[in-house]
């Protein structure tokens, strides 16, 4: 049984005298159905789960907005009365748009119901309403793959996962736990956090099991295409799909995915692979101030994969050496540093609202400057550098740092924890300036917990 953040997520908001409805959305496979099975389960709570695309004939139950039919149906529908105590569990909402709609009066006549919602592509289905949603009466809860402590409690590692989850910086850190992360760390290089294939991986330990389970998945995927491809053909959705996880890091350059296409039209189908949740653009900001999205350009971004495991099968890379991922040769070794990265980031975020991810790009003639991802939290942006191996240049987070005179920067590599203070004289376009700030040496397994550490940090 998987223990995941989320459960803390799912129980503070069955405690909710005010608990509106909560729809979990993410991409197909991330685990929104088993994971309200076993936090039901966990908490004692009976279940009444209905897969609404089993019964699409309730649709028009639904469309009356007639509270107590509604009920006895779903009673009928799922076996047993549907009452006070339990938790109505929606599945595949999206086969039915009506319940959409009836979620808010299901709130509204029956606010002692706990009423949970989740569905496949649920995203197109809430963009294709021909009518307004509920806002303000209904909660989301977005879900992605398993960050990498929850990864290490799958796999059984409890006293990892406890030691990921509680460490503090400027704490002692075992060196026995680093080298036990760091080869633990190895196998979410190719396991990915799709729960699934980690529960493949955690009964045998075998790759090869988690590995068929990603085909699987991929495969999955490139089914649903004709479910959202609309006007975007067929062809050029898979076509961009296999494009991606090969330029995982990199600025998205439209005339590489297809060559003979139109950037607008490659634009399309990188746009619906992202709401279906399979990639994640991290757009650049200049981070002059907050929100970073106020200042994100649409046209300059590079992309994420969904789960580094799933890039992983994408791009033919089935097993890794330790030694390899040591190795800096290793072809594919930045990339998935930084996939791991981003996508561990984006798991350590609150999950009430959306994930998002930015980065910091200065493109000049003499050459460019970057800064892998920058973190948002409260009035601080906290700019984040990836290196793939134990050491790497900080030219570039400099320059970041020089520019925008942030406090705070993060590094994450393949060392032990550490912190320290940077003073230095930077060139930059505006000339030499002075760049003084704390630089907090990170693990990359500890990609998920940045934003508790880093935060809790600067609070003091």
């Amino acid at each position: 049984m998987f223990t995941r953040t989320t459960f803390t997520d799912l129980s503070r908001w069955h405690r909710d005298p005010r608990r509106k409805p909560l729809i979990i959305r993410g991409a197909r496979q991330v685990g929104k159905s088993t994971l309200v099975r076993q936090w039901t389960k966990e908490q004692g709570l009976p279940l009444f789960e209905i897969n609404l695309e089993r019964h699409v004939k309730l649709d028009a139950a639904f469309a009356k907005l007639d509270i107590p039919e509604l009920l006895a149906e779903l009673s009928f529908s799922c076996g047993r009365p549907v009452n006070t105590g339990g938790v109505l569990f929606l599945d595949e909402i999206q086969a039915t748009p009506h319940a959409l709609r009836a979620l808010r009066y299901l709130w509204e006549e029956r606010p002692d119901l706990p009423v949970l919602a989740a569905g496949s592509l649920l995203e197109f289905a809430i963009d294709a309403a021909d009518f307004s949603m509920p806002v303000g009466r209904v909660r989301h809860l977005h879900l992605g793959p398993l960050g990498f402590a929850e990864f290490a409690s799958a796999l059984g590692e409890t006293d990892l996962a406890t030691l990921l989850r509680t460490w503090v910086i400027g704490a002692p850190f075992p060196v026995a736990a680093h080298q036990r992360l760091t080869l633990l760390l190895r196998d979410y290089l190719l396991v990915g956090g799709m729960p699934e294939a980690v529960a493949a991986f955690a009964d045998q330990r075998q790759l090869a099991d988690a590995h068929a389970i990603h085909l699987s998945i991929l495969d999955t995927y490139r089914d649903d295409f004709g479910k959202y491809a609309g006007r975007v053909p067929l062809d050029r959705l898979r076509r961009v799909f296999d494009h991606v996880p090969a330029t995982v890091g990199e600025k998205f350059r439209f005339s590489r995915a297809i060559p003979e296409a139109r950037a607008a039209e490659v634009r399309k189908a990188l746009d619906l692979l992202a709401t279906a949740g399979i990639v994640h653009l991290v757009r650049h900001s200049d981070a002059n101030g907050l929100p970073l999205g106020a200042e994100a350009d649409d046209t300059a971004f590079k992309p994420l994969f969904l789960d580094i495991g799933l890039m992983n099968a994408a791009c033919g890379v089935r097993t890794i050496s330790l030694e390899a991922l040591h190795d800096n040769k290793f072809v594919n070794e930045g990339r998935m540093a930084e996939q791991f990265a981003g996508q561990n980031l984006l798991a350590g975020q609150e999950r009430v609202r959306r994930p998002e991810l930015h980065y910091w790009l200065r493109e000049g003639r003499t050459g460019n400057a970057e800064v892998d991802y920058l973190v948002e939290h409260d009035a601080r942006v906290i700019p984040v550098e990836v290196k793939a191996g134990a050491s790497g240049g900080m030219k570039s987070l400099q320059q970041f740092m020089a520019l925008k005179a942030s406090p705070f920067a993060v590094r994450l590599d393949l060392n032990p924890p550490s912190s320290q203070q940077v003073e230095a004289l930077v060139q930059t376009p505006q000339g030499m300036r002075s760049a003084q700030y704390t630089l907090h040496s990170l693990p990359l397994y500890l990609a998920d917990q940045v934003e508790r550490l880093v935060v809790g940090n600067t609070a003091e």
